[in-house]
């Protein structure tokens, strides 16, 4: 018997927000249910706030956190995001993926 295990598929943005650009890596997983991942994501310049989102296909961006201080970690339910001391990178985590999680995820500047 064969047996499939969901899979998720993330897509991570380049974006750029009043001419700084900003990098995201990956720029593309695809991970199996219950699966940890970490995006990352590194500023031209520093960065005041940032703010890290997530995207369905077809649907708004809904705003998962923002990181206002340097060094910062916030954690909220499964997800944790840090700030640089730099102000210059942030990551975000996601712990034990499920299929809901599956979409676009970016970061943008406060």
């Amino acid at each position: 018997m064969l047996l499939l295990a969901p899979v998720l598929i993330l897509w991570i943005q380049i974006s750029q927000m009043n001419g700084k650009q900003k990098e995201h890596f990956p720029e593309f997983l695809l991970l199996q249910e219950g699966e940890n991942f970490t995006m990352y994501c590194n500023s031209s310049s520093i960065l005041s706030s940032l703010q890290w989102y997530k995207q369905r296909p077809g649907g708004s961006p809904v705003l998962l956190m923002i990181l206002a201080k340097s060094g910062e970690v916030k954690t909220q339910q499964r997800l944790t995001g840090r700030s640089g001391e730099s102000r210059q990178r942030s990551s975000l985590h996601l712990a034990a993926a499920q299929l809901s999680d599956a979409g676009t995820y970016f970061c943008a500047e406060a």
